[in-house]
């Protein structure tokens, strides 16, 4: 599979199904648009599935690890050994993403595009393209074949994945440098507008992150076309995959936090239609967050002020999913219920709920 022949695998929500969506949620036995959110992500996974009654029994997270060379430049606090660390723990349950999945059912992948190790660990999926990028600081982060042959793996990886939604998360120290590169070439914008200070850093390490963010960009001049083999990495790359692969076999797939909704930006980028297909989960604590998600159009479900990465705001949106499933599926219609829905007609055009607060 190329990367033209994944695009072409992904098509257009299926209007019919979210239209008879639609009617099924305005004939259930409530106020028309009580149930908000739920009552979209229902509509919008008929879109996606061309079924207007789903299910959420098998939910999967797909966590890629890899190395980021840009490290050496001091813009973590942590070490790269934790990179190998936590990518093993992860198929332990000891992390957060891995003991969230754990606690709701989820199952979990972890797949190694680039961490600098060898892996002895057998749960970890070994689809290591190099042992890091290289620093973005002193030129290219990877080679044109390697960036399209993590898209790839992460694409493959999703379409094989069995599962009723996806979620896509990342390990990797420096992958908050490399994804601040990323959107700041994205978006057009400053260094500054896009850069936090990641798992967290000095205030001296925080100006040497932003000069560096800024010195790899002027430096490889990325572009569009050859952005995440600037400045990107292998995580983000294969996150990128894992986005368009999910929408490519019609299953929703949920953003998780700023990494996450970077690589999602960049599939989007890549095919506008895969947008459709995204659920995001919670609003990071990362400043680039919002920016990047503002550009999707999309809003996020949850604002806990989480900022762990991993993958670990999307097992706690598979369960809203779920959610958005049982009510489309089980509510009772107004027949069912034995109600006349005759006194509905008239606020059913417009809004007829919100009130105005007074000036």
């Amino acid at each position: 599979m190329t990367l033209k022949e994944l695009i072409t695998r992904i098509q257009p929500l299926d209007e019919a199904a979210m239209e008879a969506a639609r009617r099924r949620q305005d004939a259930l036995a409530k106020p028309p648009r009580s149930l908000g959110r739920l009552e979209d992500l229902s509509i919008q996974l008929a879109g996606i599935t061309g079924k207007v009654q789903n299910t959420m029994d098998k939910t999967h997270l797909l966590v890629f690890a890899a190395d980021n060379g840009v490290v050496e430049e001091g813009v973590s606090s942590a070490p790269q050994s934790v990179t190998l660390m936590q990518t093993v723990n992860l198929t332990r349950a000891k992390t957060g993403a891995s003991v969230l999945c754990k606690h709701f059912g989820a199952g979990i992948t972890v797949c190694d595009v680039g961490v600098n190790a060898i892996i002895r660990e057998p749960a970890v999926l070994d689809r290591k393209i190099a042992f890091g990028t290289q620093n973005i600081a002193k030129g290219p982060a990877m080679t044109r074949e390697q960036a399209e042959k993590a898209i790839l793996i992460g694409a493959q990886l999703a379409m094989d994945t069995p599962a009723d939604a996806l979620g896509v998360g990342e390990m990797g120290i420096g992958n908050t440098t490399t994804s601040s590169a990323v959107l700041a070439v994205l978006l057009g914008v400053p260094v500054e507008t896009v850069t936090g200070r990641g798992g967290g850093i000095t205030d001296e390490s925080f100006q040497k992150k932003k000069q560096v963010i800024a010195q790899a960009i002027a430096l490889n001049q990325p572009n569009g076309k050859d952005l995440l083999q600037k400045v990107g990495g292998f995580d983000l790359a294969a996150m990128c995959g894992a986005f368009l692969g999910a929408a490519a076999s019609h299953r929703p797939v949920v953003i998780d936090g700023f990494i996450s909704v970077v690589a999602a930006l960049c599939a989007a980028r890549l095919c506008p239609t895969a947008r459709d297909y995204f659920v995001p989960s919670h609003l990071s604590y990362e400043i680039g967050y919002r920016l990047a998600l503002e550009e999707l159009r999309l809003e996020p479900i949850f604002q806990l002020g989480m900022r762990l990465g991993e993958g670990s705001g999307c097992p706690l949106t598979f369960q809203v999913l779920s959610a958005a499933c049982g009510i489309i599926n089980d509510m009772a219609t107004f027949d069912q219920a034995g109600i006349d829905d005759g006194y509905l007609e008239e606020i059913r055009e417009g809004d007829k709920f919100t009130v105005e607060a007074r000036k």
